[in-house]
C-alpha cells in the first residue's frame, strides 16, 4: 500500500513527480528548457486527475512558443508584477528586515537536510523550495510551503486572474496541500488587500557566514499569522 500525505490523495512518490514538475516548470526558461521538459510531461500521464491535467497545459504551452516570447512572458509576469513574486518571503515581509531572518530560517532547514544552496539562490525562491521537497526532504520542504500558504496562494490567485500560463503549475502545487483554514484564508485577504510591504531596507541579515549543518542556530520564522508548521 502506498503512503499518502494527509491532506492529499497523492503518495509520497506521486508527490515527488509533482513537486519537481512544477520546479521545472515555473524556473526561467533558457535554452535548457527542451531538456527539462520530458520529466514533468511523463509525470503528467502518472499523477492523479486533475493535476496531470494542469501540469500538461503548462508543459504543451511552453513547449508551444518560441523561447524568446516565453522569456519575455516569464520576465513580465515574475519580475515585473508583486503580487505573482516566486520568492514565497516576499509576500509576508516585502524587502524588510524581518525578511532577512526569514531568509535564514529557511537556509537553516536545508543545512539540517545537509542540502547546501548555492550562492547564486535565494533559498525562498519557489523552484528551490520545490526541488527540495522533491529530491531533499519532503517533510521539510512541504512545512516551508505550509508556513507560507498565505503567500502561494496570494501567487495563485494572482496568475489566475492575470490569465498566466504558468499558473496551472500553482494550481497543481496548492492541490498537493490542505485546504486553507480560516486563519489562513484571513491571511490570504489581507494579503490580497494590502500587498506585500513596501519597506525598502535591505536584506543585510541573510549574509551570516556563521550557520552550518553541524552546529545550526535556531531562527524563529517570522512569518504569516495562522501559519502551520
Amino acid at each position: 500500500m502506498r503512503r499518502r500525505r494527509p491532506g492529499s490523495s497523492l503518495s509520497d512518490a506521486a508527490l515527488t513527480l509533482v513537486w519537481q514538475s512544477a520546479s521545472l516548470l515555473l524556473d526561467y526558461p533558457d535554452e535548457s528548457l527542451p531538456e527539462r521538459l520530458p520529466l514533468p510531461r511523463a509525470a503528467s500521464h502518472q499523477v492523479d486527475e486533475p493535476i496531470g491535467s494542469l501540469l500538461r497545459r503548462v508543459v504543451d504551452h511552453v513547449a508551444a512558443t518560441p523561447l524568446p516570447q516565453l522569456q519575455a512572458d516569464y520576465g513580465e509576469t515574475f519580475d515585473n508584477r508583486r503580487r505573482c513574486n516566486l520568492f514565497l518571503t516576499y509576500f509576508a515581509h516585502g524587502d524588510t528586515r524581518k525578511r532577512g531572518m526569514a531568509l535564514l530560517r529557511f537556509k537553516q532547514t536545508y543545512l539540517r537536510s545537509g542540502f547546501v544552496l548555492d550562492d547564486s539562490e535565494l533559498p525562498d525562491h519557489l523552484c528551490v523550495v520545490l526541488e527540495f521537497a522533491a529530491t531533499v526532504d519532503r517533510e521539510a520542504g512541504r512545512a516551508l510551503m505550509l508556513e507560507n500558504r498565505a503567500g502561494l496562494e496570494l501567487l495563485r490567485l494572482s496568475l489566475r486572474d492575470a490569465g498566466s500560463p504558468w499558473a496551472p503549475a500553482l494550481e497543481a502545487v496548492t492541490a498537493t496541500l490542505p485546504p486553507l483554514r480560516g486563519d489562513e484564508q484571513d491571511a490570504v485577504r489581507r494579503l490580497v488587500l494590502e500587498g506585500p510591504p513596501e519597506e525598502e531596507v535591505g536584506l543585510a541579515p541573510f549574509a551570516t557566514p556563521e550557520l552550518s549543518p553541524s552546529a545550526p542556530t535556531l531562527l524563529p520564522m517570522p512569518t504569516f499569522p495562522g501559519a502551520r508548521s
